[in-house]
């Protein structure tokens, strides 16, 4: 036992996180035995000697083209160092690595200030053994996109990785299997930091949609005192989001999306969204809705369709009816947008979308969704991909308190099963 403790410790520097950088070292001692430092090479060297071993390594690089997983990855960056650099630079990339775990954590993601921030060891450079000294050294970067040269401080660096992954918007994706994905992700979110830039005029169409949200619940609240509606207020982005999204997928050519959605927001996302008359809404609320049927239905049970205009051309909406079971239409909406495609001969699975608005507590305590998500990646039933968007307002309808009413640690883990 005491044998095999000893070679783990011995051996344990080479797997984890340090394995691309080690990775990277041997693919630069097979091209040229000098160009690493004298203790690496004198590693490589042993390991070349060993029993069993081929009379030459061939490079690692061309297997992996092969197979297109080095052009998924993009350029590889060399990390050129010498002696006690290695050690350092190893940390850098542990650092940045830690971010890109554990920065969701520490992000600002709680407007309420309802629960305390953890503290996260791994997130402070003292954790990798650096000191105020070294805030001023120049280390290689890695993949990471932040910046345009491939070296920066290690102060550089800290600012970096913190606007991008402790700000207001927080990203969790390294659980991802598909690495191509991951650096998908990484080089849209790092390149600018987590902060979006955008035009003047993106600018006010983002004030336009939030005030139009507002205005009408602000509306809504003071002209039907008491009724039930299940407001928006808090979430008004969901409109600018649900806008974005159709403006979007229209210009990538969406002809049809359809919507599925619980109650909370749903009178704003007909009005401000599907484009459904405010007077259409306040006759229902003050009963005055003509109805061609014998038995009605809430007014936040209700569905809607129409046509908008997107930069792509018009778009066919349509809002899904919605019983009282907040998750139960999102399999029916899925069956729909399949159906759709298989009306268009839609074989690509590009011509009609699938949104579907949760509530927080509803999308983890309900195990409809697990049951969808468990077929959406099947060929019978899958729809090329559904777009889910969470309303969040941090208060589950019956339960406010986290601790009561789920056990991971966002509302959306359930989603990690695909």
């Amino acid at each position: 036992m005491a044998f095999i403790m000893k070679q783990l410790q011995n051996t344990s520097h080479l797997f984890g996180s340090n394995a691309p950088f080690i990775e990277e070292l041997y693919e630069n001692y097979l091209a040229d035995p000098a160009s690493v430092s004298d203790t690496w090479r004198d590693y490589f060297d042993k390991l070349q000697a060993q029993a069993g071993a081929a009379v030459r390594d061939v490079a690692h690089g061309p297997i992996i083209a092969a197979f297109e997983q080095m052009a998924k990855r993009g350029p590889v960056r060399t990390v050129m160092s010498e002696g006690g650099e290695d050690k350092l630079q190893v940390a850098v990339l542990q650092l940045i690595n830690a971010y890109r775990f554990l920065g969701n954590r520490w992000a600002n993601l709680d407007p309420l200030k309802r629960t305390e921030r953890p503290q996260i060891a791994e997130l402070e450079p003292s954790y990798y053994g650096f000191t105020e000294a070294d805030l001023s050294r120049s280390f290689n970067v890695g993949s990471f996109h932040g910046f345009s040269t491939e070296r920066a401080t290690l102060r550089e660096i800290l600012e970096a990785v913190r606007q991008t992954y402790c700000g207001s918007i927080g990203s969790e994706y390294m659980y991802i299997t598909d690495i191509a994905q991951k650096r998908w992700i990484q080089s849209r979110l790092e390149s600018v930091r987590g902060t979006p830039k955008f035009s003047a005029d993106m600018k006010r169409r983002i004030l336009e949609r939030t005030t139009a949200a507002e205005t009408l619940e602000r509306y809504l609240h003071t002209k039907y005192v008491g009724q039930k509606r299940f407001s928006l207020e808090g979430g008004e982005s969901t409109i600018v989001a649900m806008d974005e999204l159709i403006r979007v997928a229209g210009s990538l050519g969406v002809a049809e999306t359809v919507i599925g959605m619980a109650h909370r927001g749903r009178l704003n996302v007909l009005v401000n969204t599907l484009g459904k008359s405010p007077s259409m809404l306040f006759s229902e609320f003050e009963g005055k809705a003509a109805s061609d049927l014998t038995a009605g239905d809430v007014k936040y049970h209700m569905g809607f369709s129409s046509d908008v205009m997107t930069p792509g051309g018009p778009m066919h909406l349509t809002l899904a009816f919605n019983p009282s079971h907040l998750e139960i239409i999102n399999p029916v909406v899925a069956g729909s947008v399949y159906a759709r495609q298989v009306r268009r001969k839609d074989k690509d699975k590009n011509q009609v979308l699938a949104v579907l608005v949760h509530g927080d507590s509803a999308v983890a305590g309900q195990g409809v969704n697990q049951e969808m998500l468990n077929f959406s990646q099947t060929r019978g039933y899958g729809t090329g991909g559904t777009v889910h968007l969470v309303v969040n307002n941090q208060i589950g309808f019956t339960t406010s308190d986290p601790r009561d009413y789920r056990s991971s640690l966002y509302c959306t883990d359930i989603f990690k099963m695909v």
